[in-house]
């Protein structure tokens, strides 16, 4: 039977600061979590992640710094990526609060934790063909972030079928898990 699923993000990743001033600012997942937790979200999957990816209206490009040139772990580059992203979407007519995709590697919930916890997993960071330069991967440890990793949180309720329901109570169902993950059941 073919079901239908709409679930809420965050046009964005995760800033600090305001409309005004602020910078994209990357996190392990233990501190993503415990955000999300307080309004009522959890981190995307892989699946999740194209199709945010597929729907974004304002689609923007990459923009790599190589860690031999940049320590890519200080807060310098985490600026220096805001700054091209501002660039890039300001460019693109793309208004604050309209949906962006391309620009950071999606830190993601995946089956995968199961038999290998302690680690972040990242994915993503879409070209403008479509093509994720990062495919699934969990060699970090979890305490690991750099300039590249995002935080978009998904709102924990959902509609199936247009009957609320729980993120996680779908992730969790063979019947419907992938609705959202092409993983299978996490």
């Amino acid at each position: 039977v073919p079901h239908t699923a709409t679930y809420y993000v965050m046009p964005d990743y995760l800033a600090i600061g305001s409309d005004a001033d602020f910078v994209r600012f990357p996190m392990e997942p233990r501190t993503a979590q415990a955000i999300g937790d307080a309004f009522g979200c959890i981190l995307p999957t892989r699946k999740m992640v194209n199709d945010i990816w597929s729907a974004a209206p304002y689609k923007l490009a990459p923009h790599p710094y190589s860690p031999t040139a940049y320590d890519i772990e200080s807060v310098e580059v985490f600026s220096l990526s805001n700054t091209s992203i501002e660039s890039q979407r300001t460019a693109a007519g793309a208004p604050l609060g309209g949906l962006i995709a391309g620009t950071k590697k999606d830190v993601v919930i995946s089956a995968q934790l199961a038999v290998r916890p302690g680690k972040v997993v990242i994915y993503g960071w879409h070209q403008l063909n479509g093509r994720a330069i990062q495919p699934l991967y969990l060699g970090h440890d979890i305490n690991y972030m750099d300039y590249s990793h995002g935080i978009r949180l998904v709102r924990q309720i959902m509609l199936v079928d247009g009957q609320p329901c729980h993120v996680q109570d779908v992730l969790k169902d063979p019947n419907l898990c992938q609705l959202l993950s092409d993983e299978g059941v996490i």
